[in-house]
C-alpha cells in the first residue's frame, strides 16, 4: 500500500506544476481587459480602494482579538489532515450562509459581504496554520498566510510570480521586511479585486443573489483551504518534517 505520505508528495507536485505553468491564451486575454477597464478607473479611486482593503486585512491579520485559539493537530500526518479538513467544511458552510443572507439582502447587505467573506477566508487560514504547526502570532508567518491568500485568487502570471516567492519560505522570509507598508498592497487588491468581480457582482442581482452568494461563497472557501493545506505540505516537505509525521 502507497504511504499518506506518497500520496501527498504526489499531490504537492502537481499542485506545483499548475502553480507555475504558464497562463494560457484566455488567461492572457482575460487579463489585458481586467487591466484595460481598471486604467479608466481613477488613480483616488485605486488609491482608496487599495487603502480600505490594506486598513481591512490589517485588522483581520494584524489585530490581537483575532489571534486563533487552535493548537497544532495531534496524530499521524493523515489525522492531522482530517482535522484541517473538517475544519475546512465548517469554515465553507460558515460562508456560503454568509452569502445567502447578505446576497438575498439586496445591493445594501449585498455590499456588506465584502469585509464579512474576507474576515471568514482570513481567520480560517489562521486556523489552518495553527494545526499543521505554525504559529500566526508570528508576523512573518501572517505573510505567508497572505502568500497563500493571493495564489488563490489572482491570474495565472502573478501566481506564478507569488508562488515562487514562496518557494523555500524559510530562508526567503529572513529578507522579508518587517513594515506591513512595504507588502504590495495595490498588486493583492487589484488582484483579488479582478478575480472576484464578476462573481460578486452577480450576487448584488435580486432573485439570484441569495444563490449566487451561498455558491460562489462555498466554492472559493474551499479553493482557499485547498491551496492553504498543499502551501503547508510544501513548506513540510521542504523542511523534512513530513515523513517523520507518520503515515
Amino acid at each position: 500500500m502507497v504511504s499518506y505520505t506518497k500520496h501527498i508528495e504526489t499531490e504537492v507536485l502537481d499542485w506545483r506544476r499548475r502553480m507555475t505553468r504558464k497562463p494560457s491564451v484566455l488567461n492572457k486575454l482575460s487579463k489585458r481587459m481586467q487591466t484595460k477597464v481598471n486604467s479608466y478607473i481613477p488613480e483616488k479611486v485605486h488609491k482608496a480602494i487599495t487603502t480600505a482593503i490594506k486598513q481591512m486585512i490589517r485588522g483581520v491579520m494584524f489585530g490581537s482579538g483575532y489571534a486563533t485559539s487552535e493548537k497544532p493537530a495531534e496524530g499521524t500526518f493523515m489525522e492531522v489532515e482530517e482535522t484541517v479538513i473538517k475544519r475546512i467544511n465548517s469554515y465553507k458552510h460558515a460562508a456560503a450562509a454568509e452569502g445567502g443572507i447578505t446576497g438575498a439582502g439586496g445591493i445594501l447587505l449585498g455590499l456588506a459581504d465584502f469585509p464579512l467573506f474576507l474576515s471568514i477566508k482570513l481567520k480560517m487560514l489562521f486556523d489552518i496554520a495553527a494545526l499543521y504547526g505554525y504559529s500566526p502570532k508570528d508576523y512573518k508567518e501572517r505573510l505567508y498566510l497572505l502568500h497563500i491568500f493571493q495564489l488563490a485568487f489572482s491570474s495565472q502570471q502573478h501566481r506564478r510570480e507569488v508562488f515562487q516567492l514562496m518557494v523555500d519560505w524559510n530562508q526567503k522570509r529572513e529578507a522579508l521586511p518587517d513594515d506591513i507598508n512595504q507588502f504590495q498592497w495595490r498588486a493583492f487588491q487589484q488582484e483579488y479585486r479582478d478575480y472576484i468581480d464578476l462573481a460578486k457582482l452577480a450576487q448584488l442581482v435580486p432573485g439570484i443573489g441569495a444563490v449566487v452568494g451561498f455558491v460562489v461563497n462555498y466554492k472559493m472557501t474551499g479553493k482557499l483551504g485547498q491551496y492553504a493545506m498543499n502551501a503547508y505540505r510544501m513548506r513540510l516537505l521542504e523542511e523534512g518534517r513530513l515523513a517523520r509525521s507518520g503515515t
